[in-house]
């Protein structure tokens, strides 16, 4: 399951939870993309709730939503996976204007606080 809900005008909030399939991914990256459309400078809160990877299927329908690399969100992720925060963070360093930071599930005071800056 993957819920997109907007946060005020600049900020969008995503819960992940489980194993989507191609279709699930499809959906929510075109929700992703309509929610995101007339935002500037923005904020993301990116909550991993249950983490299960994703068939190949629903991977390369990941890939194909690459635009969203070049917005201008940034996004904060809380996961209490080390591997996800540290892969998180990796990708927000090799893509030039993304900024990601990861926190652990329990920070969400700490990963508001950094969106708020």
């Amino acid at each position: 399951m993957l819920n997109i809900t907007q946060n005020g005008t600049n900020r969008l909030d995503m819960e992940l939870s489980g194993k989507l399939d191609s279709e699930e991914i499809k959906t929510a990256l075109d929700e992703l993309v309509a929610k995101s459309e007339n935002i500037e400078n923005g904020k993301m809160l990116y909550e991993v709730i249950d983490f299960h990877l994703p068939s190949q299927s629903s991977f390369h329908a990941c890939v194909q939503c690459s635009g969203l690399s070049e917005s201008s969100i940034a996004p904060a992720v809380l996961t209490d996976k080390t591997w996800l925060k540290k892969t998180s963070e990796m990708e927000g360093a090799l893509i030039p204007g993304l900024e990601i930071k990861a926190f652990d599930r329990d920070q969400r005071a700490e990963a508001e606080s950094w969106l708020s800056e």
